[in-house]
């Protein structure tokens, strides 16, 4: 297996300071538009694991916004598996480039969606990853492989859904995928300040648009943003945190391959993060469309989101100022196998100092990150087969699991993931 990752930022050089820990590929080739910041990447795992282990990781400049680029760097390297580790908006790019390329592709969001034009917050639009789907013949036609949604959430949430409709339930009444913390960011003063600890861009785009909810009588429909409020038990002293519905690729993917009444994703936000994100979209901070805006060099044509996204720090430096734990996980109620109501929660925690002190890593990217390392071994070990555009619950969750949580010292990641009746 050779691998290449497009993008090195936060979660990108996360999976390949992960990877690095590993031997089951011959190469990993660590690419990014500024290509210092692979090399920065390298470097550390030179410096952390010795030149035998660098020896396997390469570097390279790429645009991801080209299709025909991200062709020719996958065939430059003889890349098997294009690990899409950039912004969803270059999804397009980066997955028709690998399939020019004929090698497997793997990603961690999906193609972005598209409001309905008349009706937003009733009936869905353009969904999330639907333009992939349409592609899958193309796939299957040349025996290759599309794992689309492959990280935490979607991805081990996702094996989760699939592992609890396999062996603890009979019928399932909702698959709710729910995410909390309680991280805390601060200046250099100790005060806490704003600070999201995932890519901004990508967090308007999940939180602003209509979320997506799945019904077995109506099938995909949408409601307004932060709705259906609730407060949810974290474990491991995250504790009760507000979830509001959020759009997420968990909805649009788990009703393809698992048999549920109702599948949700609800995200703990917060009053004061809820109210920053309001703004924002009240001022038209979150537009993508570019303006035309003055500057000491003349009119530019800006996209309001990414100067938004310019203006804060890059979720990969904010480990050194963060504390606390993040948990992404999924609840499930329904009938157990023996036949009585059944609730549980399935889980995975990440710990901002563990991650830092290992990998020098936040535990959000970090968490992100542990999924497609994973999913790519399983490939590897040819414990996950198939062709298509396939979600990670159309797998055995089995193996995934059961390597995720051995101990290192045994061969595995070393990483316990925790299931609690509700």
């Amino acid at each position: 297996m050779r691998i290449l990752i497009v993008g090195a930022g936060g979660v990108g050089d996360a999976i390949a300071k992960i990877a690095a820990t590993r031997s089951f590929y011959e190469a990993v080739v660590v690419t990014d538009y500024d290509v210092s910041r692979a090399e920065r990447t390298v470097a550390w795992i030179a410096q952390k694991h010795g030149a035998d282990v660098a020896k396997r990781f390469g570097t390279g400049r790429i645009d991801a916004s080209d299709p025909d680029a991200v062709a020719a760097v996958a065939r430059a390297n003889r890349i098997t598996h294009v690990m899409n580790a950039v912004e969803p908006k270059f999804v397009p790019a980066v997955f028709a480039g690998a399939l020019a390329a004929g090698a497997d592709y793997l990603d961690m969001a999906m193609t972005l969606s598209e409001p309905h034009p008349t009706d937003p917050y009733t009936v869905t639009g353009v969904k999330l990853g639907d333009d992939q789907f349409a592609q899958a013949g193309d796939w299957e036609a040349q025996g290759r492989l599309a794992l689309v949604g492959m990280g935490v959430e979607p991805g081990l949430s996702d094996v989760f859904a699939r592992y609890a409709a396999d062996h603890l339930f009979d019928t399932i009444d909702e698959l709710g995928v729910r995410d909390g913390a309680n991280l805390v960011v601060r200046d250099d003063a100790g005060a806490e300040i704003f600070a999201p600890s995932f890519s901004i861009w990508t967090t308007l785009e999940e939180c602003l648009n209509p979320p997506v909810i799945w019904e077995r009588d109506t099938g995909w429909t949408t409601t307004a943003p932060f709705s259906e409020p609730e407060v949810f038990e974290f474990p491991e002293g995250i504790g009760a945190v507000e979830c509001v519905n959020v759009e997420h690729e968990e909805v649009l993917l788990m009703p393809r391959w698992l048999d549920a009444k109702r599948v949700t994703f609800k995200y703990g936000l917060g009053a004061e993060f809820i109210g920053v994100l309001q703004t924002i979209s009240d001022l038209g901070l979150a537009s993508t469309t570019p303006i035309r805006v003055r500057s000491a060099a003349g009119p530019v044509e800006v996209a309001p989101r990414d100067v938004v996204a310019a203006a804060l720090p890059d979720p990969a430096s904010l480990g050194p100022r963060m504390e606390g734990k993040t948990c992404a996980g999924t609840y499930v109620t329904g009938t157990g196998k023996d036949g009585a109501p059944k609730a549980v929660y399935l889980y995975h925690v990440s710990d901002n100092a563990v991650t830092m002190r290992d990998f020098e890593s936040q535990c959000v990217v970090w968490q992100t990150a542990l999924g497609p390392v994973i999913a790519l071994e399983m490939l590897a070990l040819g414990s996950w087969t198939g062709t298509g555009v396939l979600g990670p619950e159309a797998f055995d969750a089995v193996p995934f699991l059961e390597l995720m949580a051995k101990p290192t010292a045994e061969g595995g990641y070393g990483q316990a993931w925790g299931l609690s009746d509700r």
